[in-house]
């Protein structure tokens, strides 16, 4: 081979090897894969609890609807809303002409029995002494058969009427007393020490009383207040009587107030709308939970909302980690997470405890200041800006 064309071929090998590299380190600028950055947490210490919400109502401790059980004007009002009262204070009064006529009519139908009776009994010693002289002259054969039998019917009547009279004036004085009960109840007092919550029945006001009694005002305790949470049917099978409660108004959420679930309802208070033209129904069903907690500077009132909290498990100090951060569970029920470790995301096997949904208490396979991996660049999605060269100036 002659020089020239030695010469050629070495300029092609040369400038075919310069493209080859050109588009190698353009492919390598353009189409490489970024290298992955992690977002982290560290394996942190703090307290943890995990619980149960719920909505709940504040109500008094102990209600009572104090009515009148006789009908008549309301003539007397003794209490206004707020007040506070004590047991057997006089709140109402009740116009008493009505039961005072009635209790007269009773007493007067029991006079009028008792002289009956006493005129009978005055008739029952004629018609004996004169039975007895019957008898005195029948065994001298000196009267009749039939005149004996009249004495001794008469007799015998006589005190049957007397039974009659004496059961007729024991009916009468029960209604003397019922009469005189009815004249008490148009004062009416306090049943309990509490605070008038509500007055329903203003004076003047005629009061009917004939089915069931007219409620005139409302007492309550508000010493100590009840608290019903609402517990979904998801949660109510985690809890029991005794777990530690705490909750919030809605007016002043940084204060807590602590006490201890005391009952569970067993019958369900139901919310939501049942189709009948539907098979399937769309109600949600709850159930009450109850506990109660003091009320001395009267800072609860009646029907405030309650964020309750019923506390199933609390650690103090635990180890933790968030909930994003875990992955698959074994089936020997450890559950993977990603530790970052000189840059790399190393997999391992933890145990868990108690959670929170938002931390997860770690139990075994981490330390303290250990970084848990809860995202990576790789799982963002790529937008078509990302996979173009960018464009160069013309």
């Amino acid at each position: 081979m002659n020089a020239p064309k030695k010469k050629t071929v070495i300029i092609s090998i040369i400038i075919a090897l310069t493209i080859l590299g050109s588009g190698l380190a353009a492919k390598n600028f353009f189409f490489s894969t970024p290298k992955a950055t992690f977002i982290t947490a560290d394996a942190v210490k703090m307290d943890l609890e995990e619980s149960v919400l719920a909505s709940g109502t504040l109500k008094a401790f102990k209600t009572v609807a104090v009515g009148a059980q006789v009908s008549g004007q309301l003539k007397t009002l003794r209490v206004a809303l707020g007040g506070k009262v004590k047991k057997g204070q006089l709140l109402a009064e009740i116009d008493p002409v009505i039961q005072k006529n009635a209790l007269k009519d009773a007493e007067a139908q029991v006079e009028n029995l008792r002289a009956q009776k006493r005129s009978r009994q005055e008739l029952l010693k004629q018609y004996n002494r004169a039975y007895q002289r019957q008898k005195l002259m029948s065994a001298k054969d000196a009267t009749s058969k039939a005149d004996m039998e009249i004495a001794q019917s008469q007799l015998e009547s006589t005190r049957y009427d007397i039974a009659a009279l004496e059961a007729q004036i024991n009916k009468a004085t029960i209604a003397v007393d019922t009469a005189r009960a009815n004249l008490e109840y148009t004062r009416i007092n306090a049943p309990i020490d509490g605070v008038v919550i509500s007055i329903d029945t203003e004076e003047g006001q005629t009061v009917v009383s004939t089915q069931s009694a007219t409620t005139i005002i409302t007492l309550a305790t508000l010493d100590t207040m009840t608290v019903k949470a609402k517990i979904s049917e998801a949660d109510v099978t985690r809890v029991k009587p005794g777990l530690e409660t705490y909750f919030t108004l809605l007016g002043d959420a940084d204060k807590r107030y602590y006490s201890k679930l005391r009952a569970i309802e067993p019958g369900p208070v139901s919310s939501g709308t049942n189709s009948s033209t539907s098979s399937s129904s769309s109600s949600a069903v709850y159930y009450y939970g109850l506990f109660e907690v003091p009320n001395v500077d009267n800072k609860l009132k009646v029907s405030m909302t309650a964020q309750v909290t019923i506390v199933l498990n609390q650690v103090k100090q635990a180890l933790c980690i968030p909930v994003s951060a875990l992955g698959d569970t074994q089936k020997d029920g450890r559950t993977t997470v990603k530790v970052l470790e000189g840059g790399i995301a190393q997999s391992r096997n933890i145990r868990t405890g108690i959670s929170n949904n938002v931390q997860v208490q770690v139990l075994e396979g981490l330390r303290e200041g250990e970084k848990v991996v809860v995202g990576d660049s790789t799982s963002l999605p790529k937008t078509e800006s990302s996979n173009m060269p960018p464009r160069g100036k013309h």
